[in-house]
């Protein structure tokens, strides 16, 4: 099968034309929106940790317990709802749900945050209202992957579109942690998700002014069983393709869902509380965002492999954090995670439209996405619990050795260290 050259980006692109895309009126639109609710949907997360923490929850197991539920309530809908949210954005159309998302999203924060400020915010009415919200961004994320070809008539800039809202998705995990820190501290988490619930209502009026072509609803298959197992036949026929999966899944499970729920314990146990924990978060965006822009224009010879050691540098800040290091090294080890975070991102999402054929690439993103993020909320149901056991240093040290092994293990596969750049699509 011939390679096709339009599903591959522009190597070498004069700034100035990266930038033509914005006077496409619609893209422009949506990007400002969606830009100003991602800095809101970043600044949520640390101020829903530090609302569980201030709930007075007895001892670093109880507390983690409680934030461990809350996160993985958030998570578990997302997971849940993903592949009906294609179903459902193929039959209603992309904007309409993710509009409906985005009101749905904002008015569960507004309600999150008028139960904190009225000091009735018991940890069952939180795991309710995130899993709302998780029900919302399941159906919000495939949607949102399918309407980005209606924002830009000119083809040649789909490229230039994806690459400014994935630096849009990379700023905003540097703004939005930081701010949420300092606001948290400052006023409460209260207010942080109240501006959430405001950025929300920004992302949807952006999306009530678009102008989008016309397109047909799609009708009710009936191989829709018989496509899902076809394409979980491919998916298991390239080794490169579901081990790399299984590595993000387990990393998931055991690096990085205990990063998030027992960081903010150590956060406020050793470095200083949500501050301290909103400039660590920070640093992993700052990180990201390097990243990114190191990857522009360069494409690696064996781009898996450099993908799998650029996947080390996670085992980073859950070193940092579990050998008591001080706030600059931890922040320093989030950076340098966020680098690694921009790298993998790109080389996999660049060679998995790169290899694989683009008759079957909706069914193996749905299943990579699946297979990552599946086991995460057991990570974050299970990080209080083993921490209380074992202790939360014990536990990050156990996940950053995990990492580092994995990405040997990795590594030593054939088919994930040989790939090459220029390989066709498999057949």
């Amino acid at each position: 099968m011939a390679v096709d050259t339009d599903r591959i980006p522009a190597r070498r692109r004069r700034p100035g034309d990266r930038l033509a895309v914005l006077g496409e009126r619609d893209f422009t639109r949506f990007f400002i929106g969606y830009t100003t609710s991602l800095v809101g949907s970043s600044m949520a997360p640390v101020a829903v940790a530090f609302a569980v923490l201030d709930t007075g929850g007895e001892g670093t197991a109880r507390s983690g317990t409680d934030l461990g539920w809350v996160m993985a309530a958030r998570i578990l809908p997302v997971v849940l709802v993903l592949l009906a949210g294609g179903v459902i954005a193929d039959r209603l159309g992309s904007r309409r749900v993710m509009l409906g998302s985005d009101v749905v999203r904002g008015l569960v924060q507004a309600l999150f945050a008028g139960l904190l400020a009225a000091g009735h915010a018991p940890v069952w009415a939180m795991v309710a209202l995130v899993a709302v919200w998780g029900v919302g961004e399941g159906l919000f994320m495939p949607a949102f992957g399918a309407i980005v070809p209606d924002l830009v008539r000119r083809k040649e800039l789909m490229a230039d579109a994806n690459t400014l809202l994935g630096l849009a998705r990379s700023v905003s995990t540097v703004v939005g942690p930081a701010t949420a820190g300092l606001v948290t501290a400052a006023w409460g988490p209260a207010a942080v998700l109240l501006a959430d619930a405001v950025t929300y209502g920004v992302g949807a009026v952006a999306l009530a002014g678009l102008r989008l072509p016309a397109r047909p609803a799609a009708a009710g298959g009936e191989s829709m069983v018989r496509d899902v197992r076809a394409g979980w036949s491919e998916f298991a026929a390239r080794p490169w393709l579901w081990i790399t999966t299984v590595q993000t899944g387990l990393f998931n499970l055991l690096v990085w869902a205990p990063f998030l729920v027992l960081g903010p314990l150590l956060a406020q146990r050793d470095l200083g509380g949500a501050r301290a924990w909103g400039l660590v978060m920070g640093g992993y965006g700052a990180g990201a965002v390097l990243g990114g822009l190191l990857m522009l224009g360069r494409a690696p010879a064996r781009p898996l492999a450099v993908a799998s050691v650029a996947a080390l540098a996670w085992a980073v800040p859950s070193g940092a954090l579990a050998a008591g290091a001080g706030l600059p090294w931890v922040a320093a080890g989030a950076l340098v995670a966020g680098v690694g975070s921009a790298v993998c991102g790109t080389l996999y999402s660049t060679t998995t439209q790169k290899w694989v054929p683009v008759e079957l690439l909706g069914r193996m993103t749905a299943f990579g996405v699946l297979g990552s993020f599946a086991l995460g909320p057991l990570g974050l149901a299970a990080a209080g619990p083993l921490a209380g056991r074992f202790g939360a240093d014990t536990v990050l040290l156990i996940g950053a050795v995990w990492q580092l092994a994995a990405g040997a293990v990795v590594l030593a596969v054939p088919a994930v260290r040989n790939r090459r750049w220029e390989e066709g699509p498999d057949s």
